[in-house]
């Protein structure tokens, strides 16, 4: 996920602590070295030592790390679910986004539409959700789906690189027809732009490029046609739900979907003739 969109979270969640008089700690951990046998984590040192009764986590983490606070206090996921662990999540509605999205390309003519995502060494649920919604768009549409056209999907595949990623689509729209590329999230869509422009393919002349969380253009940027994440939104709900978890240790697991909304772009067009 981008960092670009954690202040925003942030800001509902203090916007809601101070509504609610909620003492609320902030604690940067490393996904990456987010390790519970590793010593001098930080986070469970804070759970520890200060007087906390719940956490929120903010982007994925590794499982066991997830599973092992879970087991110590309250714990609500935000923009990543972990069922088998009986979280409560609060997150975007990715499904309803993204089909949105095929849709939109569909409607501008878009026949033979793509799908691209980046791999993660932590946390890849988010990207699978997204396909899975971008798959749903293409059948709903009517569409072909073609297995080759979604770029860092299948598990067994070699993951692509940025600039990997667009020779491989620049080549699926030169030599394949491909119109239109669905990213599965902005970064990786403004970084897609810039590569395309640099092997010779204009966004939108040449393909349509469409991504998902509505983040601030880089500066120079064509603004993405992409779908808004309420972030403020769902960083309120979180402790909402967190304590009411608090409050009720034993109620069902809730899963909680908040609603994007649509950002018309530049970089929409119709196919190239």
């Amino acid at each position: 996920m981008a960092l670009s969109i954690f202040p925003y979270i942030l800001k509902g969640i203090r916007d809601r602590a101070e509504m609610d008089r909620i003492a609320v700690d902030v604690c940067y951990q490393d996904p990456m070295s987010f390790e519970p046998d590793a010593p001098r984590q930080a986070v469970f040192r804070q759970i520890r030592t200060a007087d906390w009764r719940g956490a929120l986590l903010i982007y994925p983490f590794p499982h066991k790390a997830v599973e092992m606070i879970a087991r110590k206090i309250s714990t609500v996921e935000l923009l990543e679910d972990y069922p088998e662990i009986g979280l409560d999540s609060i997150d975007v509605d990715d499904t309803a986004g993204i089909v949105g999205l095929v849709r939109l390309l569909a409607e501008r003519g878009h026949r033979r539409i793509g799908f691209a995502t980046w791999r993660y060494p932590v946390g890849v649920h988010w990207t699978l959700r997204r396909f899975g919604a971008f798959a749903e768009g293409i059948f709903g549409e009517c569409l072909a789906f073609h297995p080759e056209w979604a770029i860092n999907v299948h598990k067994n595949a070699v993951p692509l690189e940025a600039p990997a990623i667009a020779h491989e689509v620049a080549r699926l729209t030169r030599t394949s027809g491909v119109t239109a590329w669905v990213c599965a999230a902005d970064h990786q869509a403004y970084h897609l732009v810039q590569d395309l422009r640099e092997l010779g393919i204009s966004v939108p002349r040449d393909c349509s490029v469409t991504g998902f969380d509505g983040v601030e253009p880089p500066p120079g940027a064509l603004p993405l046609t992409s779908m808004r994440v309420a972030h403020e939104d769902i960083g309120s709900s979180a402790l909402v739900r967190l304590t009411s978890r608090m409050l009720d240790p034993q109620a069902p697991r809730r899963k909680i979907l908040v609603e994007a909304s649509l950002v018309a772009g530049n970089t929409v067009g119709t196919p190239p003739a």
